[in-house]
């Protein structure tokens, strides 16, 4: 199992007051994160205003800071179709990328989500594919070239109480079924799913995730201060399975 830390995801910086926008900021949390515990990490590159972009220039300066800051850790970005919403110039903004990330997430429910992926899988990029509902996962069953990516991302998505939070992950692992060969599944939530989607992850042997991107509190249900923090107390319950 691997525990990527997602650092910002699309909040603006009033939302937390850790909350990293800038390269130099991303790459500082990102090597907390890593110390505190993260295999992986994943971020979204700003502009001036701690918007998502996938700008070239963008998407450089974050990626050197933060392989500088945490040498030897992966890294990905999102593809989200929020950042650019014509699937048309992600693809191509992504051929004029002049640093690469390790992978990228692909939110298969976006229009045009299968031409980004292999515009992705072009350039040598790994792809992680987000499946949010089962129709989603149902469609990346049938895409021709599902084996080539690198992982597949079950994600809950809104505020559920813990036991239908864990139920809808129980739905989206079930219509996965056993096609995933080589792929690794990685599975988690978000707001108050986040962290009985986490505990049900770890249950089921499956990859994790956790940042300020998906959550801002603790188990306990107290403010976090940091993904670091996040970070620890994740750690602790993958250590314990």
């Amino acid at each position: 199992m691997i525990l990527k830390a997602c650092l910002n995801g699309v909040r603006r910086p009033g939302e937390h007051p850790a909350l990293s926008v800038t390269p130099a900021a991303i790459a500082a949390d990102a090597a907390r994160a890593v110390r505190a515990g993260a295999d992986a990490l994943h971020v979204h590159a700003k502009d001036d205003h701690g918007a998502d972009t996938l700008d070239p220039v963008s998407v450089a300066a974050v990626l050197d800071a933060v392989h500088e800051a945490a040498p030897g850790t992966p890294v990905g970005i999102t593809t989200g179709a929020w950042a650019m919403p014509d699937p048309r110039h992600r693809v191509a903004v992504i051929s004029e990328w002049t640093v690469l990330p390790d992978f990228a997430s692909v939110n298969w429910h976006e229009p045009g989500a299968q031409d980004v992926a292999e515009a992705l899988l072009d350039r040598g990029v790994g792809v992680e594919a987000g499946l949010w509902q089962p129709a989603a996962v149902a469609s990346w069953r049938r895409w021709g070239h599902r084996d080539r990516c690198l992982r597949v991302l079950l994600e809950v998505v809104g505020d559920h109480p813990p036991e239908q939070a864990v139920a809808v992950a129980g739905r989206l692992v079930a219509a996965l079924g056993d096609v995933t060969g080589e792929t690794s599944v990685l599975l988690h939530g978000e707001g108050t799913s986040s962290w009985p989607v986490l505990a049900e992850a770890v249950r089921r042997g499956l990859d994790v995730r956790i940042g300020l991107e998906d959550v801002l509190v603790l188990r306990d249900g107290s403010p976090a201060e940091s993904n670091a923090q996040l970070v620890v107390t994740a750690r602790g319950l993958l250590d314990q399975s």
